[in-house]
């Protein structure tokens, strides 16, 4: 295979070939490769000035969205080698990865900014400088880099205790790019998951492999999210144990066609089970570590095969199985793998003698050739085909993640109640594989738990905590691994226990317990500090769905994940199940629900100006269609019953009354500032009347539109709606479905999205009902006793007096806690079980109450209230308080 090029030359000479094609799909939003192109080169302008150029690497610590890609995309464009850094991971180790692989510029996010140790390296950040960087040219600036340049660096963990870099330069990664051009069809690549972090070598093949053969990326946060996804999918990733549960779970969507999986071994009744759904074609399984480039083997599972195997070399690969002395094995003789040829990385960052003592000469190919010495063990098959046998050291691999035990060990050594520790992966429940720790010393598991969480990533923590007088060993002094106890209940990390209470309570502890493979479960138990993750979370939603009947969610437990919590809100699941959400007559008048009715109250009450308008601006670069966009507006009027509803009274009392799409479409109000001297300045004024304009509940129309037009290709679209038929969910559904309906009419397509299940109005009769007669009763009462006696008002301390009529005059005013104090509020958070923004509110309350002399103080929280399912997709007020 060929390996004279770079990645982002291969990326800009498919978009120039196919520059209207779809390069990426997110929540609705697409991105074409002329846009996807453009982004990523104003970012390596960007980035030229700042110095970057080949060898030069940066961070990237971004959440999971188009704008990842084009940063990628960017850094290689200037030249310059990225570095994945997920927000996620704690701060002791990205400041560690920054200084490791001589990190100075890192492309970042305002709200991320906390993440990363201050001053560790210059920031850009993408959103604070979008403005500059929508000025920076959009065609690709020279980047100076070879093949043999740095392309990207990705950590993996480390035996000695810190993790490594690994560095892959350009010519690994297109030797590995042609091979998937060879292997993956055109069909497949139409629709290709894009699930993996980038913090993870297959991001590469995912990104890069689609990317530069005109395919099309579906962007998810992980591949859980697989059945929930809008675009279909028909090529995805991932590791097996993450097949298994969306198989066990039903959330494989008929449109898959392939699965390739790797990272972990693939059991042969699983790939069966695949081919057994009846839409899945083809199951492969791939193999090969990070510094060999991704990929090494590959081989695709026969339907009907009654075994698995790593496959054959890939793309200028070589593969031989040695012994001790550095010689072949006979062929069907296990052996140790070596790896060679073009895929092979540089080496590891800032890590010459662990390169060394990898990366060694190949006594096999020309002079100067070296291989990688992988420490799995294999056997060579007659055909050809190479069979994995296991670990030839203690590298062990859980749902996908690559981890060394020494990395953890040397972790809990620095805790001050630690002498000595010994981790291992164990597999006492078949299928559950987890690691556990074992300790001698003082400290308990919460305490190590704690130590950990902040300077490893949380899939390196340990579930388990076994705390020992002193360790088994062997005759030659030696810790005996194998004679390590297997971990009771009381060495999962739990609180004080208190047996659950109800049914409810008891059919949920009896769901964990079996499935995290523990003897009981408290009321309140955290399920993830029982060492539960996301692939277990997926089978807890299933098996409480089945158990006892109600609609959960996976983020269900990531919000409520102590039992007490989560059972308290399947109570709540099972009663909005009760009724189903049913249209209803609209000849009959139709009450508001109550959330409009308090609206419509405060403004017959006093007027409540500007304070219950929803303004948004979207800014839209390039050549715009006005029809397409004017035809999208109607659309989503049309579709969305809410945005066509006034509110009349009959008898003193409001009614919803929703008008025709004939006589509602969305008038736009027109502004070209394109010869203004201070077009930005009269946009703002623009904006702040926009925004301030009043409604009339009555009459309306209570949402409206402003196309302001700043130069040729680039106008700012203006949107705003009134508190009483939108809230600030809506306004992202109403941003998702503009994209969809645009792009779909300006390409000549018709409506690409789903009939809504239910309408606004549909919603508000199902909530009167719901709360009709005696439940209301009930929630009236608890409010009633919950808010006794509770204080009006609260009598701050000013320097005027307070108004008699409310203004709704308001700022904020933001304030910034330095890195020691956040990281104390959130072990804060951590001790006590609650998440960061509980604490800060608490001591929020604290500040008000002591400074106005009161011991209570009445807080209000708005929630989405968008508990059904049917609700998820409307534009409406929903807002709970």
């Amino acid at each position: 295979y060929p390996r004279g090029a770079c990645v982002h030359e291969m990326f800009r000479a498919q978009a120039a070939r196919t520059p209207d094609a779809v390069a990426l799909s997110w929540r609705g939003e697409t991105w074409t490769y002329a846009e996807l192109d453009a982004r990523a080169n104003r970012i390596a302008h960007a980035l030229r000035r700042r110095g970057v150029g080949p060898e030069g690497r940066v961070g990237i610590c971004l959440p999971r969205t188009p704008e990842l890609v084009a940063a990628m995309l960017g850094v290689l464009a200037a030249g310059g080698a990225y570095v994945p850094l997920d927000p996620a991971y704690p701060r002791e180790r990205l400041g560690y990865m920054l200084q490791d692989a001589g990190i100075t510029l890192v492309l970042t996010e305002s709200g991320l900014t906390d993440r990363l140790p201050p001053g560790a390296a210059d920031l850009l950040r993408l959103d604070a400088e979008r403005d500059a960087l929508a000025a920076e040219p959009d065609t690709a600036p020279e980047s100076g880099a070879t093949p043999e340049n740095l392309s990207h660096v990705i950590f993996t963990s480390g035996s000695t205790g810190r993790p490594k870099g690994v560095m892959i330069r350009h010519a690994s990664v297109v030797v590995l790019l042609h091979w998937l051009r060879e292997n993956v069809t055109d069909q497949e690549r139409a629709s290709v998951l894009f699930a993996t972090s980038i913090n993870f070598d297959v991001s590469v093949a995912e990104v890069f492999g689609t990317l530069c053969w005109g395919g099309t990326l579906v962007v998810a946060e992980n591949a859980l999210e697989l059945p929930e996804l809008e675009q279909a999918v028909v090529y995805a990733s991932m590791v097996p144990s993450v097949a298994a549960e969306l198989l066990h779970s039903g959330g494989i969507p008929a449109s898959v066609r392939t699965l390739n999986l790797g990272g972990e071994a693939l059991p042969s009744a699983l790939a069966q089970a695949l081919y057994a759904l009846g839409t899945v074609e083809k199951v492969g399984n791939l193999y090969g570590p990070t510094e060999d480039t991704t990929y090494s083997t590959f081989s695709l599972v026969e339907r009907g095969a009654g075994e698995v195997l790593v496959g054959r070399p890939v793309a200028n690969t070589r593969m031989y199985v040695l012994n001790g002395q550095l010689q072949p094995v006979p062929v069907g003789v296990a052996g140790e793998l070596y790896l060679a040829g073009d895929g092979l990385s540089r080496g590891y960052a800032s890590r010459p003698g662990m390169t060394a003592e990898r990366f060694i000469p190949c006594p096999f190919g020309p002079a100067g050739a070296r291989m990688y010495r992988v420490m799995d063990r294999v056997r060579l098959r007659p055909d050809g085909q190479l069979e994995y046998l296991g670990r030839t050291d203690f590298q062990v691999k859980i749902r996908g993640f690559r981890i060394e035990p020494g990395e953890i060990e040397a972790r809990l050594d620095e805790h001050p109640g630690v002498r000595q520790a010994v981790v291992l992966a164990r597999e006492d429940v078949p299928g559950d594989r987890r690691l556990v720790a074992y300790v001698v010393g003082d400290a308990d598991g919460e305490a190590l738990r704690a130590h950990l969480a902040e300077r490893v990533p949380a899939y390196m923590v340990p579930a388990a905590y076994v705390r020992l007088d002193a360790f088994p060993v062997t005759p030659n002094g030696k810790v005996d691994r194998k004679a390590l106890p297997a971990p009771e209940g009381d060495a999962f990390a739990s609180r004080g226990y208190e047996a659950p209470a109800g049914e409810t309570e008891q059919a949920v502890a009896a769901i964990w317990a079996e499935l995290l493979g523990t003897d009981r479960v408290g009321r309140g138990d955290d399920f993830f500090q029982l060492g539960g993750h996301s692939l277990l979370a997926v089978r807890v939603a299933s098996r409480v769905r089945q158990a006892l009947g109600v609609d959960v969610s996976l983020g269900d437990l990531f919000e409520r994940p102590v039992l007490a919590d989560f059972a308290r809100g399947l109570q709540t699941a099972a009663g909005a199940r009760a009724t189903a959400i049913v249209p209803v007559d609209r000849s009959a008048p139709i009450p508001p629900s109550f959330a409009q009715q308090r609206l419509w109250f405060l403004e017959q009450l006093d007027g409540t100006g500007g304070a219950y308008h929803i303004p948004m601006s979207l800014r839209l670069r390039g050549v715009l269609d006005r029809a397409a966009l004017e035809r999208a507006l109607d659309r989503i009027v049309a579709r969305h019953e809410s945005l066509r509803t006034t509110f009349p009274a009959v008898d003193g009392e409001p009614v919803q009354r929703i008008a025709s799409v004939e006589e509602s479409a969305l008038r736009l109000v027109e502004h070209d500032l394109s010869s203004s001297a201070d077009a930005e300045g009269e946009l703002r004024r623009l904006m702040a009347d926009e925004a301030g304009a009043p409604f009339d509940l009555v009459h309306g129309p209570l949402v409206r539109g402003r196309l302001v037009r700043m130069a040729p290709d680039d106008h700012v679209l203006l949107v705003t709606m009134h508190h009483i038929v939108s809230d600030g969910w809506s306004m992202g559904v109403f941003a998702r479905e503009l994209g969809a309906l645009y792009g779909a009419f300006v390409r000549g397509e018709a409506d690409p999205l789903p009939p809504l299940p239910a309408q606004y109005a549909d919603y508000a009769a199902w909530q009167r009902r719901w709360v009709d007669g005696e439940l209301l009763e009930r929630q009236a009462d608890f409010w009633e006793r919950s808010l006794a006696g509770a204080p009006e008002l609260l009598e701050l301390p000013t320097d005027r007096a307070r108004p008699r009529k409310q203004d709704f005059a308001g700022a904020s005013v933001p304030i910034e806690l330095d890195a020691e104090l956040t990281a104390a509020l959130k072990a804060l958070s951590r001790r006590h079980g609650t998440s960061l923004f509980m604490t800060l509110l608490a001591g929020w309350a604290v500040v008000l109450g002591r400074l106005a002399g009161q011991a209570d103080v009445v807080v209000g929280t708005p929630t989405a209230g968008r508990e059904r399912a049917e609700t998820e997709e409307l534009i409406g007020f929903f807002v709970q308080t």
